[in-house]
């Protein structure tokens, strides 16, 4: 009997140390839309610092502070909110499926941007290109002339023998 007792107590102290509840929400919980925010902001800076933390630190951003000064908040009450939507799993779920919404769309108009500087890009090389492609000033044939050949042909036959037209006297 006693030990039924003993196994039903700890039994029953398990269950209240569990919490069927989940955590309690917490007086300063972020909301979901600063949670989206915050999160975007959390990958994209995880993302930045694994590509050049150096030059992050030379401009004076602490990437391990930086969303939770520009938010306000500090790691505890980042933390407190973070297990309360983990635990409501369907808020927790509308709130990673709008982060990866957004992260998607960004990536899309970044590639997009992308896309557009390189097509601006050749179009600039190209225009330089064409811009050295200047004709040749002595190019005979392409430039008009008002002596055309055959005039010039019959002004030289016509002066043949003579090395210079003398001036007429008066």
């Amino acid at each position: 009997m006693m030990k039924r007792l003993l196994i039903s107590l700890t039994v029953i102290f398990l269950v209240a140390a569990c919490g069927f509840g989940g955590p309690e929400k917490p007086k300063n919980l972020i909301s979901k839309e600063t949670m989206v925010n915050i999160l975007i902001d959390a990958r994209l800076m995880g993302s930045a610092t694994f590509i050049d933390k150096q030059k992050m630190l030379e401009h004076g951003i602490k990437p391990e502070n930086y969303v939770f000064e520009k938010y306000g908040i500090d790691s505890l009450q980042f933390a407190s909110s973070n297990a309360y939507y983990a635990y409501h799993i369907k808020e927790y779920e509308e709130i990673y499926n709008t982060v990866t919404d957004s992260l998607e769309r960004l990536k899309k108009t970044l590639n997009e941007l992308k896309l557009k500087e390189e097509k601006e890009e050749k179009k600039r090389v190209q225009d330089s290109i064409d811009a050295l492609k200047v004709k040749d000033s002595l190019d005979i044939n392409k430039i008009k002339d008002s002596l055309t050949t055959g005039t010039l042909k019959k002004q030289i036959k016509k002066d043949e023998g003579a090395l210079i037209n003398p001036v007429s006297y008066k």
